[in-house]
């Protein structure tokens, strides 16, 4: 199993409570698993191109190699702080330059960041319908986590920590019970749209 943190906050790692989160619950994942192959990206820390419409192929450097690792990955753990109701701009252009089949029929765990309880739902109207969009399978519980919970940016509070070890476990356990040809449980396909007819498009907009 190949699990992929993945944080979109803007924030440098000492500073965010975000990917702090995200690299505990791919943590708990290890525990769950010590042989899973994990790895946890602060996508802030890449130089991550805006995307311009082009084939996710032709990208290259940083993107690219972000690309390739989620292309690779089995599951992800999703992590971003939510401003104005909605995930960050660094993390909806992640979304934006890779693949449409790059994450069909993976689970995907959710945690969210924020300063009050107030955006609680962007999980279920913001990041749970993205997900859907790439067919990914976002697992029903997602975590979301407010200041109240931190002590010194180290995340303290045992009812979030146990959410977080619920997420990985269920990660974890999905992998390994649903069949390796996960496509077959994607849905149905979306309809075959040429990347020049993308690409004309894109252009005018």
């Amino acid at each position: 199993m190949n699990l992929l943190g993945l944080s979109g906050s803007p924030a440098r790692n000492a500073a965010s409570r975000t990917l702090n989160a995200v690299k505990q619950a791919v943590e708990y994942a290890h525990q769950v698993d010590p042989n899973i192959s994990m790895e946890t990206i602060n996508v802030r820390d890449l130089d991550i191109v805006l995307c311009d419409g082009r084939d996710p192929a032709l990208y290259e450097g940083d993107t690219k190699t972000l690309i390739d690792k989620i292309v690779a990955a089995d599951a992800l753990i999703l992590g971003t702080p939510v401003y104005r109701g909605s995930y960050t701009g660094i993390l909806k252009n992640v979304f934006d330059v890779i693949p449409n089949d790059a994450l069909v029929g993976k689970p995907v765990g959710i945690i969210v960041t924020a300063s009050t309880q107030h955006h609680y739902l962007s999980i279920e109207h913001e990041i749970k319908p993205l997900l859907g969009f790439f067919h990914a399978h976002a697992l029903p519980g997602g975590v979301y986590l407010t200041s109240d919970y931190y002590l010194d940016d180290v995340l303290v509070d045992e009812g979030a920590l146990e959410r977080l070890q619920q997420l990985s476990t269920a990660i974890v356990q999905f992998v390994k019970h649903v069949p390796n040809d996960r496509e077959l449980l994607a849905g149905a396909s979306g309809p075959e749209i040429p990347w020049d007819s993308r690409l004309k498009g894109a252009n005018k907009l």
